[in-house]
C-alpha cells in the first residue's frame, strides 16, 4: 500500500512472464519468491505482503568481437556453447561470480552436450561434479584467458584483445562500443540468463527512517531513474513511467528494439549507439520472452562455491 507505483509494475515480476507466450525460465523467477504466503513462506500466489520491491532488471549473455568471430543470427545461430568451443580456446573470459558465472558455464556445457541438467536452476551434487570436471579440464588446457570481477575489467579484457568472447553485462557492451570495439551481445538460441534487482526493507526500520526508506523506494520507480538506467541497457519494472523522460529515439531503440534514428549517448554522456544500429536481441518483450535461467542461489550453493574456487585455482 505504501509503494506508490505498485499498480504500474508489469507482469514480469508479478506472474513471471512479460507476455503470455514467454518462457518463465528455470531458477528464481521473481514471481516465485515475491509474495509472502499465509504460512510465512514466499511463493507466487498474490497477497497483500511482498518480500521486495522489484526495479532494475535485464537479461545477460556473452559478448563477442565481430572482428574475430563472424557475426551470427540471434536466437537461431548464436549459442552459449561458443564459450567452450575449441575454436575460441585461449581467448575466453568468464565473470568471476559463482551465482552468475556458474550458469554461464552450465549453459555452455549443456549446449556442447558435455553435461545434462535435470533442473539447471537447481543443480545436484552429481551434476555440479560433472560440470566442474569439464571446466577444470578446460582451464588446465589453457582455454580461459581470464575471469573478470567488474564491468570496467570486462571492458579492459575486450579493448586490449585479451579475449574474443566472454560473459558480459549490458553496460560493458555499451562501453566497448563507445570505445570503437565491435562487440555483439549474443541472443543465444538456448535463451538468456536473466536477473532482477530487488529492493528490500529492513524489519528494524521505524518512524522517520522507515518513511525515508519508502520515499527512496518510491523515487526509484518515479520515472527519472528508469530513464537514466535505460541508457546503459537496463530495464525498470514500470517503464511507461520513464517513457516521457526519454527521447522517442531512445525509447524505440532500448525498449522497442528498433533502429536508432540518431546517435544515442550512454549514462556517461558519450556516444554509445550509432544511428542505424539495432539493439542486439531486439525489444524488451522479445528478450524477456527467451529466458533459460534466472540468477539463483541454489540449494547446493555452498558446495558450488567450493567447487567454483577450486576451478579458479586449478
Amino acid at each position: 500500500d505504501r509503494l506508490t507505483y505498485w499498480p504500474e509494475i508489469n507482469d514480469l515480476t508479478k506472474t513471471g512472464k512479460i507476455s503470455p507466450d514467454a518462457q518463465t525460465g528455470a531458477g528464481d523467477a521473481p514471481n516465485k519468491i515475491l509474495f509472502v504466503q499465509n504460512d510465512g513462506l514466499l511463493g507466487p500466489k498474490p497477497t497483500k505482503q511482498i518480500s521486495f520491491m522489484p526495479y532494475v532488471h535485464n537479461v545477460d549473455s556473452f559478448g563477442y568481437d565481430t572482428r574475430v568471430i563472424a557475426e551470427a543470427k540471434g536466437y537461431t545461430e548464436e549459442s552459449w556453447g561458443w564459450l567452450l568451443d575449441e575454436a575460441n580456446r585461449g581467448k575466453v573470459g568468464l565473470v568471476n561470480a559463482p551465482t552468475i558465472g556458474i550458469f554461464d558455464a552450465a549453459l555452455a556445457a549443456q549446449a556442447q552436450g558435455l553435461v545434462r541438467f535435470n533442473d539447471i536452476g537447481n543443480m545436484t551434487i552429481a551434476e555440479l561434479d560433472q560440470l566442474f570436471a569439464v571446466l577444470i579440464e578446460k582451464k588446465q588446457s589453457g582455454h580461459f584467458a581470464g575471469f573478470w570481477t567488474s564491468v570496467p575489467q570486462s571492458v579492459e579484457f575486450m579493448v586490449n584483445r585479451r579475449v574474443n568472447i566472454q560473459s558480459m553485462f549490458s553496460p560493458g557492451v555499451t562501453a566497448c562500443k563507445g570505445q570503437g570495439v565491435p562487440v555483439r551481445y549474443a541472443a543465444p538460441k538456448e535463451g538468456y540468463r536473466a536477473w532482477h534487482g530487488v529492493m528490500c526493507l529492513s524489519s528494524k526500520t521505524t518512524g522517520h527512517v522507515k518513511d525515508a526508506a519508502y520515499e527512496y523506494m518510491n523515487w526509484w520507480l518515479s520515472g527519472y531513474p528508469g530513464a537514466f538506467i535505460a541508457r546503459q541497457g537496463y530495464y525498470i519494472s514500470n517503464p511507461q513511467r520513464s517513457r516521457p523522460l526519454m527521447s522517442e529515439a531512445e525509447w524505440d531503440y532500448w525498449y522497442e528494439g528498433q533502429e536508432a534514428r540518431a546517435g544515442l549517448t550512454g549514462t556517461d554522456g558519450k556516444l554509445s549507439v550509432k544511428a542505424g544500429e539495432r539493439r542486439d536481441g531486439g525489444s524488451y518483450t522479445k528478450r524477456f520472452s527467451n529466458i533459460a535461467v534466472w540468477n539463483t542461489v541454489m540449494d547446493n550453493y555452498d558446495y558450488s562455491l567450493d567447487r567454483w574456487y577450486e576451478f579458479l585455482n586449478a
